[in-house]
C-alpha cells in the first residue's frame, strides 16, 4: 500500500515541503530515493529500532521511500519521524486519516524518543502558507513553531505519542504562546547598560549618533580605554526590534541551530563578536550544507570585530559587498541561497602594535613606519564603508572613581527612537531604506543639501585636514543624522563640523601618514 506523509526541508532561510512516499510490497531490502545524503540513508536503521522499541512491527518486506521533489538534495535527520509514520501507515499500524493534514518532523533516537531539529520557524511559516492544519514535531521545538498563528503545533516526545495521536487514542493540545506579552516583556532586556560606563561622554555621543543613523563605527584607542565595554552596550540603545524584524532574525538563528529551546522568539537585537581567527566561510556563511555566517547572524543587530587588524585580510574583504547590498548570496553547483545581512559594523583596534600611539601618558615604542604598516592591514575600501572613526582616550581617575550615576541606556534609547521616527517618515517611499546610513550616493545629494557656508566649511576641512575624497558622502550622512537628533530640517554648520571630527583615519597626517 502506498501512503504519503509530509515534512519539510530548509534552503537558505526558506522552507520547501517534501512529500514522503512510502510503499511496502513483496520482496526484500529497504530503499530511499530522491537525492538523500548519508544522514537520510541511515534513517531506516534509526526508524527500525524506534519502531521495535514501541512494541510495533517493522515490515520484513521491500520498502521503497521516495522523497519528492526528487531533484532537490535532502540533508539531515529531520525526515526520520515522517518516514517512520509512512512505513507504519503502509503496513496498517497507523491510520492515514490525518496524514495529509500535518507536517511531521523530527529525528528519532533508537529508543523512539524524538530529538529537536533546526529551521522550525521557516518550516512553520511555509506550512501555514500551504494550508496545512498543523505540525507534529519535537516538544523542544514547539514554542518556536507556536509563535506562528493560525496553525496547530503538536509537540511530542516520542514515537508512541505520535502513533496514539494519529490513531485518535490520545488527544494532544496544541502548544500556544502569547507572543505580544512575551515580546513586550523582553524587547528591551539587556544584561549591560550605558550607566555602567563612567566618563567617555564624547564616545557615548558618537555611539548615540551611530545608533540614531545606523552608521558603522570604528573605535581606536589604547588597551583598557573601554572600547569593548562601550561596543557591547551599543545594542542597548538601538530601537527595539519590531515584530517583522524579530521574525526575520529568529528565522536565521533557527536555521543555524543557535536558537535555544526557551527562546521561541528573539526579542533583543543580536550582538555577534567572532574571534579574530574566524575563517572566511564562518564569517560570510556557506559550507557543503550552506548555513548562515556571522554576518547574517548579526542581521538587525551589531557585528563587533575586536582587534580589527588581527583578522585575516580575506575575512575583512568578504564584508565589503554585504555592507553595501545588505544581502549575501551563496552559490553552489546545484543550489543558490540568499541570506539577509543588514547589520551595523562596530570595530575596535589599537592604534599601533604596542597600543600606545597618541597616548597622553605612555610612550609608544613603535616607529612611524611600524604604525603605518599596522594601520594598512585595514584596506581603504573597507574603511570607506565605516562612517565614524572615533579616537578613545583613557578615562581619568577622577571620572573613573566618581559616584555620579551616568545616563542609562533607556534614556539614550528614547532619543534614538525619536530620531529613527524622523528617518522613517523621510524614507517612507523607499521600502529598502530605513535609516540615513543606507542612503545611496544620489539620494545623499538630494536629501543632504547644505548651503554655501556649509560647502565652504566642508571644502576647508578637506583641504586643511587632508581628508580623503571618500569622506565627503560619509560626512554628509552623519551630519544629516546629527541634524535629525536636534530635529532640524536643514544641516547647519555645527552639524557638519561635528561630523568632520569623526573622520580621524581619513586624515593624511594621522598615524604617521606623511
Amino acid at each position: 500500500m502506498l501512503n504519503k506523509t509530509y515534512c519539510s526541508a530548509v534552503y537558505g532561510i526558506n522552507a520547501c515541503t517534501i512529500t514522503v512516499e512510502v510503499i511496502v510490497s513483496t520482496g526484500l531490502h529497504y530503499y530511499i530515493v530522491g537525492l538523500p545524503d548519508n544522514a537520510v540513508k541511515e534513517s531506516l536503521r534509526r526508524v527500525e529500532s524506534a519502531i521495535t522499541s514501541c512494541q510495533l512491527h517493522m515490515p520484513r518486506q521491500k520498502i521503497v521511500v521516495n522523497l519528492a521533489p526528487a531533484d532537490l538534495r535532502k540533508e539531515g535527520s529531520g525526515y526520520d519521524l515522517s518516514i517512520a509514520i509512512g512505513i507504519l501507515a503502509s503496513s496498517g499500524q497507523v491510520t492515514n486519516r490525518h496524514l495529509e493534514d500535518y507536517l511531521i518532523l523530527g529525528e528519532l533516537s533508537l529508543d523512539g524518543s524524538i530529538k529537536p531539529i533546526r529551521g522550525v520557524l521557516p518550516i512553520t511559516l511555509q506550512a501555514r502558507k500551504e494550508g496545512f492544519k498543523g505540525l507534529i514535531l519535537p516538544q523542544e521545538n514547539a514554542k518556536e513553531a507556536a509563535i506562528v498563528t493560525d496553525i496547530d503545533v503538536i509537540g511530542v516526545e516520542n514515537l508512541a505519542q505520535v502513533i496514539a495521536f494519529l490513531n485518535d487514542i490520545t488527544a494532544i493540545q496544541p502548544t500556544k504562546v502569547d507572543i505580544q506579552s512575551y515580546f513586550q516583556a523582553d524587547a528591551a532586556r539587556y544584561d549591560a547598560d550605558f550607566s555602567d560606563v563612567q566618563g567617555q561622554e564624547n564616545i557615548k555621543r558618537a555611539l548615540e549618533i551611530a545608533a540614531a543613523g545606523g552608521h558603522n563605527l570604528i573605535l581606536i584607542g589604547p588597551p583598557g580605554a573601554g572600547k569593548t565595554m562601550l561596543a557591547k552596550r551599543l545594542p542597548t540603545i538601538l530601537p527595539p526590534l519590531n515584530m517583522t524584524e524579530s521574525l526575520e532574525t529568529t528565522k536565521i538563528h533557527s536555521v543555524s541551530g543557535n536558537l535555544k529551546a526557551k527562546d521561541s522568539l528573539l526579542t533583543t537585537r543580536p550582538f555577534r563578536a567572532p574571534h579574530h581567527t574566524i575563517s572566511d566561510v564562518a564569517m560570510v556563511g556557506g559550507g557543503s550544507n550552506p548555513l548562515p555566517g556571522e554576518i547574517s547572524l548579526s542581521h538587525h543587530g551589531v557585528l563587533f570585530l575586536d582587534e580589527l587588524p588581527e583578522f585575516k585580510r580575506s575575512v575583512l574583504e568578504v564584508m565589503r559587498q554585504p555592507l553595501e547590498s545588505r544581502q549575501i548570496t551563496i552559490s553552489r553547483a546545484k543550489l543558490t541561497v540568499d541570506y539577509p545581512a543588514s547589520f551595523m559594523l562596530v570595530a575596535a583596534m589599537n592604534p599601533c602594535p604596542c597600543g600606545y600611539f597618541n597616548h597622553p601618558e605612555k610612550e609608544c615604542i613603535c616607529g612611524s613606519n611600524t604604525v603605518q604598516r599596522y594601520l594598512s592591514r585595514i584596506s581603504g575600501p573597507l574603511l570607506d564603508r565605516i562612517d565614524l572613526h572615533v579616537e578613545v582616550t583613557p578615562v581619568p581617575f577622577d571620572e573613573l572613581s566618581t559616584t555620579r550615576t551616568a545616563e542609562d541606556s533607556s534614556t539614550v534609547r528614547r532619543r534614538v527612537i525619536q530620531t529613527r521616527k524622523i528617518q522613517k517618515e523621510r524614507f517612507n517611499s523607499f521600502p529598502d531604506i530605513h535609516c540615513n546610513a543606507q542612503m545611496s550616493t544620489q539620494l545623499t545629494r538630494e536629501i543632504c543639501q547644505i548651503d554655501a557656508s556649509g560647502r565652504k566649511l566642508l571644502k576647508t576641512a578637506i583641504e586643511r585636514l587632508s581628508l580623503s575624497a571618500r569622506a565627503y558622502d560619509r560626512i554628509l550622512k552623519v551630519a544629516r543624522t546629527i541634524a535629525d537628533m536636534e530635529q532640524s530640517e536643514s544641516i547647519a554648520n555645527h552639524h557638519i563640523a561635528e561630523a568632520i571630527q569623526y573622520r580621524n583615519l581619513d586624515r593624511e597626517t594621522w598615524g604617521g601618514k606623511f
